[in-house]
């Protein structure tokens, strides 16, 4: 009977030891997990907040490119309003007066040629009037056309000229601006009433 006490006794305790290391082991693998969800989150979070700065990144290079893509025609291209398709062909300073001492005119400040060439694409006949074109310079002043100056430029064609369907007219403008002036744009119309199309002289 006594021997067999110890024996009892070593079973006894065993058994609490191993429920121990049962319920570590256990511990510790709850742990890992946890650990390893907390650095998969990690991961995942750095990505997602990678991706708004990139966005951004991306979003902002088109606001770089948007003053080029706002540039409208220029010298020799193909500008359109209404029923007419206008190309200026040379922007030049004139004389210091247009036509003769008895039958002449002399500018304010200094004569600017604009010369166009228009075409009407419409269906109906139009009317190219040169004072429904304007002028303006760099720092934004608008001249109008100087329709008495151009009564003495044979050349003009710019007073009052009809545009058949399909036909085209080259005639210069003639602007009377500030001696200072740098002709930046012209503003030009196929009517009075239009809306106008800007062309760039630079």
């Amino acid at each position: 009977m006594t021997a067999q006490r110890p024996a009892s006794a070593g079973v006894a305790v065993a058994e609490p030891q191993k429920k121990r290391h049962r319920v570590r082991n256990a511990f510790l693998i709850v742990i890992g997990v946890i650990v390893l969800i907390a650095i998969i989150q990690a991961a995942t979070g750095g990505d997602d907040a990678e991706t708004p700065a990139t966005t951004e990144g991306d979003a902002a290079a088109p606001a770089e490119d948007e003053p080029a893509e706002d540039t409208g025609p220029g010298l020799g291209e193909p500008a359109e309003d209404g029923d007419f398709t206008f190309v200026v062909d040379a922007v030049e300073d004139g004389p210091e007066r247009i036509g003769d001492d008895t039958f002449g005119a002399s500018p304010q400040g200094r004569f600017v040629y604009v010369t166009i060439t228009v075409t009407n694409h419409g269906d109906q006949p139009g009317t190219f009037f040169g004072d429904n074109q304007y002028l303006i310079d760099t720092e934004g002043r608008k001249a109008s056309a100087d329709s008495e100056a151009a009564i003495y430029l044979p050349e003009s064609q710019s007073l009052y000229e009809e545009i058949n369907p399909g036909n085209t007219l080259t005639g210069t403008v003639v602007f009377d601006i500030p001696v200072d002036a740098v002709p930046a744009a012209v503003e030009l119309h196929d009517s009075l009433f239009s809306g106008g199309v800007t062309v760039g002289l630079s």
